[in-house]
This record gives structure tokens, sequence and C-alpha cells, in this order.
């Protein structure tokens, strides 16, 4: 069975790249702008999170770290992998902070983003 990813990127053209190489490589992706699709979270039934620490609504809402952090200290969610994305040079600290599985620092290569995928939950 297809392994689900639940991408969270604000930035369209980054969210459908990674959407496609994923897709192209058998994963079912679920993406979104924004924080708001967690409220779908039990729905979609993700196997790991790929997130955007630097969401365009975090001042109203959650940065990565945060929802990270919310999903890795819930027993319901801890067990998912969660990589945060960013472009800051502090990526590994925010990502340790988050209690996140990983991070991947933009920009990146497709090829470093599926080793990193299959890395936590494989492939089909």
């Amino acid at each position: 069975m297809a392994k689900k990813i639940l991408v969270i990127e604000d930035d369209k053209d980054i969210r459908e790249s990674i959407q496609y190489a994923l897709e192209e490589d058998g994963y079912v992706v679920t993406a979104s702008e924004d924080s708001k699709i967690l409220k779908q979270f039990d729905a979609i039934s993700p196997d790991m999170v790929l997130l955007d620490n630097w969401l365009t609504e975090w001042k109203s809402d959650a940065n990565g770290q945060q929802i990270s952090k919310e999903l890795k200290s819930n027993t319901a969610t801890s067990h998912i992998p969660v990589i945060i994305i960013s472009a800051v040079s502090n990526i590994k600290e925010i990502a340790e902070a988050g209690l996140a599985d990983g991070y991947l620092r933009k920009p990146f290569d497709l090829d470093e983003l599926l080793a990193l995928v299959k890395k936590h939950v494989g492939s089909e």
C-alpha cells in the first residue's frame, strides 16, 4: 500500500514540485498551503509530514517548529515522522527544538527529498 505524505508548504511552486516528485515516486500526497489542513489530520492519516517552518499565516497560527512539537508531543501522532523544511541557517536547531525527525534545507534537490522520505517511511 502506498505511503501517505502530508505536505504543508506555502510557496506554491515548491509545494507543487514536492507533490509531483513524491507522486511520481509512488506516494499518495495531500498538499496544503497552510496548517488549516491539520483539522483533517485523522482523516488524512499520513505516514509522514513535510512541513515548511515559515508559513505565511504563522503570525495568526503556528510555525512549523510549533506544529512539529505539537505532533511529536501527542501520543496519537508522535510516531509519525516530521521533517521541517526551511532556508534559515539554523534549521537544524529549529528541527531539534520542534522534536522533528529531520530537516531539509532550501533550496534542495528533489533526489535529496526522496532519499529523506524513503529513509523515514520507505516506499510501497
